[in-house]
């Protein structure tokens, strides 16, 4: 398991809350279970008490997300590396599940997962990957959808650092949005233009007169 796969448990921890819409799905001991995805052995120590962890942890590092997003980088690492401080890793090197042609371990680096509470390890995974993330392709990589309410992270892997939305579902309806408003902008300005023409028409009749 290489150390960018460790990203995507930050993204998905944020991402269990909509703020904007008033919507929260992290509320039940499965639900951070779910988190974990195929980390089962971690999953089932997760107990009532990690699901108000879990939330205090998100809320940190979607603070992490908005600071990137608002071009504040100095923050983003700070705020993150008093994560990596109070939920440390111990990385190992590991060739588990992984065999080259001739079935030889394809070595990798590994993050240990031997913590004291589910919490702490998916905190610190999280923290680790983002970290991992940050330092290899710049703080601007990490987002926030634009496409209003949504908002949820992203990391942005694309090759023009051009990435605005965190799924195709919010850049389409983003597009189909700024379409229908360009449209009503057109029918705006043409019904403006229809009514001054009267007007000037009628200026130069009395004019005449």
């Amino acid at each position: 398991m290489e150390l960018a796969y460790y990203s995507d448990y930050a993204v998905r921890l944020v991402n269990s809350e909509e703020p904007l819409r008033g919507k929260d799905s992290l509320t039940s001991v499965d639900a951070v279970r779910d988190l974990f995805g195929g980390n089962s052995s971690a999953a089932r120590r997760t107990t009532d008490a990690d699901v108000t962890r879990f939330r205090s942890v998100r809320a940190r590092l979607r603070a992490i997300f908005e600071a990137a997003d608002g071009g504040n980088e100095t923050l983003a690492v700070d705020l993150l590396n008093s994560l990596l401080l109070e939920f440390p890793v111990s990385p190992q090197i590991s060739g588990h599940d992984y065999r080259d042609d001739d079935g030889r371990p394809l070595w990798h680096m590994h993050l240990a997962d031997h913590p004291s509470n589910a919490t702490a390890g998916y905190a610190a995974i999280a923290a680790m990957g983002l970290a991992f993330h940050l330092t290899e392709h710049g703080v601007d990589r990490l987002g926030l959808c634009e496409a209003a309410p949504c908002r949820n992270a992203y990391l942005d892997t694309s090759t023009n650092r051009s990435r605005r939305y965190c799924s195709d579902r919010c850049a389409t309806r983003a597009n189909v949005a700024a379409y229908r408003a360009r449209k009503r902008l057109d029918a705006d300005r043409s019904d403006s233009t229809g009514l001054a023409a009267p007007s000037t028409q009628r200026t130069s009749v009395n004019g005449d007169r």
